[in-house]
């Protein structure tokens, strides 16, 4: 008895000295045999202390924890598995860490406040675009003088070549914080600014990216957002008009600015841009946000995924000898979260786990760091006690007595089912009579919101950490819990860039 006790007490490192059948039986467990190969693996790490020549910042707008979870799981089933032990691509990365979200001022946070944080080092406030938290949100004037440096302009006077590679709208939140400094990140087009303000100098986000000064300018943009670019009164290939009142055609003017560069609106136009004799190109496959991974077959002018538009931008910066940096954002996660539609969430993170593991096959871990995370999450949850392989967009079924999957969803107090997942806000709540009996048939269909508590036009952001993935020149930085600004410098020390610029 004494022997056993001192066996389970030491655990594995005195396995080998116990006879237990017990123990004997353990140790060939498939889970045991696991888990000490993950623990050979982890101890054979050795870090990478050379200098980072290359830099990709993947942001998953909106992709918590939970989401991470869910993905894994929804992946994991796609192909056939049961899902749980699935793992993302980004989920081999030998180094993480936790990143805390509050913005300066709010609790809970926006992408501008956080993707500001990621980019510049600093945290601000909501709704700010690479601007300090001395001003108030609006006023472009007072943001004039209080730019912050992003790594994108840093890189650039370094002689690297940039990017910016979104599924949203290029001159949203969290790709505007790479090259625009703006005290509200509405002002994606001269719309919402003054004829006041034009004359004191303040600039909108698009016309900031035609207008990038730094280094030789950014080599590759990509994403959403042609009405941004546009006249009022001009309409785009695919039918839709500008929003500038400007009359200033944007587009016109970055392809008068790089007359060897490539600007592209569709897939037929991206698949022909050879990147070897292309060294600035600009993507603009939408009015507004690019399609729903789900939906992206729909689209009249056709788009191209996010792994080939990464694979694409690193063909092209990456024939820079000195080097690049590049944010990838996949960006429609969080908005298929606000509308409380978790299929559309999870095929987005499918979407953004290959891109991931796109930018793993075509660079090397000794040269490239490549840094994963989210900028803040969302009120999601997986919930319930579903049995394993249980579909993870479907209703709920459990175990029995001993331990047996039931394959009939489990009910609530109120005799109905439930999904797995679920977020405490949102439109998906209900407001008038009982909360409606789903089937696993409309749970499972790719419109379906999932029911939530709290009834709001749009489910909102969660403020708890998000997750840092890293590989490459110093990943190991990041470990342990930090403030999400340090994201930043742990780079700049990787790159060698110079923050005192």
């Amino acid at each position: 008895m004494k022997k056993n006790l001192v066996c389970l007490s030491l655990g594995i490192a005195v396995l080998s000295g116990c006879s237990d059948d017990s123990i004997t039986h353990q140790k060939s467990d498939p889970w045991f045999e696991q888990g000490q190969a993950q623990l050979q693996s982890i101890l054979k790490r050795k870090n990478i202390e050379q200098k980072a020549k290359n830099v990709i910042v993947f942001v998953g707008d909106g992709n918590g924890i939970a989401s991470v979870t869910a993905t894994r799981i929804y992946k994991g089933q796609l192909d056939g598995g049961q899902g749980e032990d699935y793992q993302l691509s980004y989920e081999h990365f030998p180094h993480m860490a936790l990143s805390k979200t509050y913005n300066t001022n709010a609790q809970t946070p926006d992408s501008a406040g956080t993707a500001t944080a990621i980019m510049t080092g600093i945290k601000t406030k909501m709704g700010l675009v690479s601007v300090n938290d001395s001003i108030d949100r609006g006023d472009c004037r007072a943001a004039l003088q209080n730019h912050a440096a992003t790594l994108l302009e840093l890189a650039e006077l370094d002689g690297r070549s940039t990017g910016v590679v979104t599924t949203t709208r290029l001159t949203h939140a969290t790709p505007a914080s790479t090259y625009a400094h703006s005290s509200d990140r509405n002002f994606e087009d001269d719309s919402h600014l003054s004829a006041g303000d034009r004359e004191a100098g303040c600039k909108d986000i698009a016309q900031q990216l035609i207008e990038f000064p730094y280094g030789d300018g950014i080599e590759v943009a990509m994403g959403g957002g042609r009405r941004h670019f546009l006249p009022k009164n001009i309409s785009d290939p695919e039918g839709e008009f500008g929003k500038r009142r400007d009359d200033r055609n944007l587009i016109e003017e970055w392809q008068e600015l790089h007359p060897d560069g490539k600007y592209v609106w569709n897939q037929k136009g991206f698949d022909k841009v050879d990147a070897e004799k292309t060294d600035k190109l600009f993507g603009l496959f939408n009015s507004s946000h690019m399609e729903y991974e789900l939906d992206r077959g729909k689209d009249r002018g056709g788009e191209p995924s996010l792994a080939e538009m990464t694979e694409k931008a690193i063909d092209i910066l990456g024939k820079n000898d000195e080097g690049y940096f590049l944010l990838v954002e996949g960006g429609r996660i969080d908005h298929a979260h606000h509308a409380g539609n978790a299929k559309r969430a999870l095929a987005d993170g499918v979407a953004m786990a290959d891109a991931v593991e796109m930018a793993m096959r075509k660079t090397d871990k000794e040269d490239t760091l490549i840094v994963v995370t989210a900028d803040h999450s969302h009120t999601f949850v997986i919930q319930g006690y579903a049995h394993r392989g249980n579909p993870i967009l479907g209703l709920s079924q459990g175990l029995d007595k001993k331990g047996r999957p039931v394959l009939t969803p489990t009910l609530a107090l109120d005799g109905k089912p439930y999904t797995t997942l679920s977020y405490a806000n949102g439109p998906g709540a209900h407001t008038h009579g009982p909360r409606p009996h789903a089937t696993d048939e409309e749970a499972l269909s790719d419109d379906y919101k999932q029911q939530a508590l709290i009834p709001f036009e749009s489910e909102t952001h969660a403020g708890e950490d998000v997750a840092i993935y890293a590989r490459g020149p110093w990943a190991h930085l990041f470990n342990g819990v930090v403030e999400q600004n340090y994201i930043f410098h742990a780079i700049n020390h990787a790159a060698e860039l110079d923050a005192e610029r």
